[in-house]
């Protein structure tokens, strides 16, 4: 709301800092860290009373959480996701299309998390949403934002698939690229979700790969800057650094109460919220690949689970101790914060690799 200050700036030339989207990008940050630590403790205390006995742990998960994780509220995602698009409002430009796309994905994504710990917590146990069903809602919800996506671009290039590291190399996809962004926004989202086991374990890695994003939306957006790179130009999209400058301010306010010992667990609301966001924007900046690479961390959580999932039904055998990744070192017996840490390390390691394709073309 307030980039419409503008029309005032010529009576009040100060005013004329709204149009940077810079600017907005640094108000945003500010604006969702400050939401979160003025209402986070409030809001954690009220998510305690109305739950309760808290997040099910799961009986078959590592035996240490049953200990020291016992009793904590979940639901967090409902305090980034108020942080988040109240930054998001009052700082963007509410006339870009792709702002209201990216804004819808992550809500309705929140929104199918949010009934899921709901049915978690109110029947305490960790089977929640009927699988299926949820799947069909992620993919009408992914659909229905990748058609906006291809609507708003301009053919072939908005049905084509950018590979990282080719500066010309497009595989135009037609109608099938619906499938891909579908693939994209509920891949990113699920495996967000997977992640979020362990305290401060997903967040960090979401705001390591969102202001990566962000870096690369404004560059996207800027047509100065997309003939230099030469990477592909797509106007609009600059104005999506300002929700990933929301989520950063909103994920280090969250991460004050989710550090070790966590004070309030993310769940699903807000792990397919900001999974979904990171899909949702990797797609309209036409950077759905270099999504495998900052986010390859994500992907290593999801991965591991389908392959202990399909080596048990084919084998009788797991690969791992325990997937997700992250319990199996917890099984080898490496303590909390080093996974987490080494894993926030490895994540921003592959968020250089994810920037590197931007020049090395």
């Amino acid at each position: 709301m307030l980039y419409y200050l503008i029309q005032f700036s010529d009576q009040f030339g100060a005013l004329n800092v709204f149009r940077y989207i810079t600017f907005r990008t640094g108000g945003a940050i500010m604006t969702a860290m400050v939401f979160m630590f003025i209402f986070g403790p409030g809001l954690i205390t009220a998510l305690r009373v109305r739950q309760g006995k808290g997040q099910p742990i799961r009986e078959d998960g590592p035996a240490s959480h049953l200990l020291e994780k016992q009793g904590t509220p979940t639901m967090g995602g409902v305090m980034i996701l108020m942080a988040w698009s109240t930054a998001t409002l009052l700082w963007a430009n509410l006339t870009n299309h792709y702002v209201w796309i990216v804004f819808w994905v992550t809500m309705l994504f929140g929104m199918v998390g949010f009934y899921d710990d709901f049915l978690k917590v109110s029947r305490q146990d960790h089977l929640g949403f009927p699988g299926r069903i949820r799947l069909l809602l992620e993919v009408v919800i992914a659909g229905i934002a990748t058609y906006l996506v291809m609507a708003l671009g301009k053919e072939p290039f908005a049905s084509s698939l950018t590979i990282p590291f080719f500066k010309d190399t497009l595989i135009y996809l037609g109608p099938f690229f619906i499938v891909v962004g579908i693939l994209v926004i509920i891949g990113s989202g699920n495996a967000v979700n997977l992640t979020d086991g362990l305290d401060g374990l997903a967040i960090v890695p979401v705001m390591i790969a969102t202001c990566t994003f962000g870096l690369i939306a404004y560059l996207v957006g800027n047509v100065n800057f997309s003939e230099y790179l030469q990477i592909h130009y797509v106007p609009g999209t600059g104005e999506l650094a300002v929700i990933c400058g929301a989520l950063l301010g909103a994920g280090l306010g969250f991460l004050w109460f989710n550090a070790p010992p966590a004070m309030i667990f993310m769940g699903d609301t807000g792990s397919l919220a900001l999974g979904g966001m990171l899909g949702s924007i990797a797609l309209i900046t036409k950077h759905e690949l270099v999504l495998a690479i900052v986010g390859g961390l994500f992907v290593l959580e999801a991965v591991s689970v389908i392959v202990q999932v399909a080596s048990y039904k084919m084998t009788g055998k797991r690969v791992f101790r325990m997937a997700p990744l992250h319990h199996h070192f917890e099984q080898k017996g490496w303590k909390e914060p080093t996974i987490v840490i080494r894993f926030w390390i490895i994540s921003v390691v592959l968020a250089l690799i994810g920037l590197a394709t931007l020049k090395l073309r």
